[in-house]
């Protein structure tokens, strides 16, 4: 057993030691903690049943690859590989979907491939937006995101182009 194995409960010991000597009724702060988790989490419920719900309407009825399938030419272009398309479309919209797309160009090309790596960094250096959008902006009641989906989406496109850049800049 190496010291790093210590550092979890050695942080948990402190924690219940700070609260015994601060005198605070830890049983109380943790339920009174846990029902505030679940009011959040009744918050939120609506929007990530809706987004979940279109992500999967668009997987199933083959929009997704219809759309990659157009990208492709202009992707191309790009410098970007078209085998990433899918991945581009997915990515803002469902972190598992996109990470499950990933996986699957890793494996497909694997992991030393140019579009293994390129899919890699992609999926790294991107959010996923809407997700993100709509568990905090719902967790606090915000309803009209204004410029937050904009600036968002810019900031996944710069990844998304800068991705295969990095790539060859870096490893090839």
């Amino acid at each position: 057993m190496g010291a790093f194995d210590l550092v979890v409960p050695l942080i948990l010991l402190g924690t219940a030691a700070w609260a015994l000597y601060q005198r605070v009724d830890v049983f109380s702060a943790i339920t009174t903690g846990a029902a505030e988790g679940l009011s959040t989490v009744i918050k939120i419920f609506p929007n990530l049943v809706c987004l979940l719900t279109a992500v999967y309407m668009l997987r199933a009825s083959g929009a997704m690859e219809a759309l990659a399938g157009l990208l492709a030419p202009a992707l191309h272009l790009l410098g970007i590989p078209p085998e990433t398309a899918a991945l581009m479309v997915i990515r803002p919209i469902s972190g598992s979907g996109g990470l499950a797309l990933g996986a699957e160009l890793i494996e497909t090309y694997g992991p030393d491939s140019y579009i293994g790596r390129v899919s890699a960094v992609m999926l790294g250096s991107t959010e996923t937006t809407f997700y993100t959008i709509a568990v905090y902006f719902g967790a606090v009641g915000i309803g009209k995101t204004r410029h937050a989906i904009p600036a968002a989406l810019c900031a996944d496109i710069v990844g998304f182009i800068v991705a295969p850049i990095a790539v060859r800049l870096f490893f090839y």
